[in-house]
């Protein structure tokens, strides 16, 4: 359970000309939060001649009030229900582990940056590679997918990889009249340790069904990787770079492939019975928009790729009440130039709703105190 008390802000938003509602600032509010709480089960059975069965189902729970809504009132489809998180079954054995699910593809970071996943309530967004604002709007960005099926090798010499694949948008397809059948989604991840260092590399690509009517597939490509330094016990540094492309941008006429990369700097060092906890993270410009503000280019009101950097930071602190319980003070912010709009997006933890409403321009800030404990 992790849970606890923030104020959340998203203010000095700038109208925008033809896209509505940008100059919308949400104004400070404090919330009861709950970030990705979960209760599980996980199991295994011995079939012999060193075979395995394993399983997971695990569950989202919305601790703070229920139900499957995240902060901003939108739908978490990875809580509230059951198996709404990474849930599983398969075999397992000296050459490797294949299971089918609902599955992490991508976004996981482990050891790297675990501040999101395990320690506190937020970090900077695009570190897992999903939250870098307008390029990863709409579902674009590939993080926990339903029906996947994983392979996962064995490890050697301190190195493994898992590959994934889901159908994507096919299953739900009725019948061929708009849309082709051809959707689907590719991951792959290497990741490995030698001495105190560890590293990882992601690559996924996630493409939807065709429409029949205008003949354009969306395309979406994600990039990470990330290197680490465990320079002494509850201590380490590590640097993460990562790049999105895709044809579907948010306010970029539709057909345009365009790019963005972000950077995060992640460090986390324990005193006693603190751990002492920050980040700093920066985005690169979009590239690849045709046009400028509010002209044509293939459609009325395309945003231009300029102006679209961001900067952001974490500082906090845990302090360990035990292995299992800690409380926790975290000061998250965002800085946004006036054509980007990056929020901390991940199971609708900000304030923000619809994609029209969108305030570009604006500087989230998130102040949480909370407390974790697993049981």
């Amino acid at each position: 359970v992790n849970i606890g008390l923030d104020n959340y802000e998203a203010t000095g938003a700038r109208s925008q000309g033809p896209i509505p509602g940008n100059a919308i600032d949400f104004e400070s509010r404090f919330r009861v939060f709950d970030s990705l709480s979960r209760v599980g089960l996980r199991g295994t059975e011995d079939l012999g001649n060193g075979l395995r069965a394993v399983f997971q189902i695990e569950s989202g729970v919305n601790v703070d009030a229920g139900g499957t809504l995240g902060q901003n009132g939108l739908t978490n489809a990875s809580s509230g229900t059951f198996a709404s998180r990474d849930s599983f079954a398969g075999l397992d054995s000296a050459w490797g582990r294949i299971t089918f699910g609902r599955q992490s593809i991508y976004w996981v970071n482990g050891e790297l940056a675990q501040y999101f996943a395990n320690y506190v309530n937020q970090e900077v967004p695009w570190t897992n590679g999903t939250m870098l604002g307008r390029i990863s709007r709409n579902g674009a960005a590939v993080a926990r997918q339903a029906n996947t099926v994983q392979y996962t090798t064995p490890t050697f010499a301190g190195f493994n990889a898992t590959f994934s694949y889901s159908p994507n948008d096919q299953e739900s397809v009725q019948n061929n009249t708009t849309q082709d059948t051809d959707g689907q989604i590719w991951g792959a991840t290497l990741r490995g340790r030698y001495g105190a260092f560890h590293g990882q590399f992601d690559y996924v690509l996630k493409e939807g069904n065709t429409n029949l009517t205008t003949g354009r597939q969306f395309e979406y490509d994600g990039y990470k990787l990330g290197i680490g330094w465990k320079y002494m016990p509850g201590a380490n540094v590590s640097f993460i770079w990562v790049r999105n492309e895709t044809n579907d941008a948010l306010g970029v006429a539709p057909g345009q492939n365009v790019s963005q990369n972000g950077y995060t700097i992640n460090w986390e060092h324990t005193l006693g019975n603190i751990q002492l906890l920050a980040q700093y993270g920066w985005l690169d410009s979009l590239k690849g928009c045709a046009g400028t503000e509010g002209t044509a280019a293939g459609a009325a009101g395309t945003v231009s790729c300029a102006d679209t950097k961001a900067q952001a930071w974490l500082v906090g602190a845990r302090y360990l009440l035990s292995k299992r319980t800690w409380l926790y003070l975290t000061w998250n912010e965002i800085d946004n130039e006036s054509n980007q709009f990056s929020d901390w997006t991940g199971g609708n933890v900000t304030s923000v709703g619809a994609t029209t409403l969108v305030p570009y321009g604006a500087d989230p800030r998130l102040i949480a105190l909370g407390v974790f404990h697993a049981f």
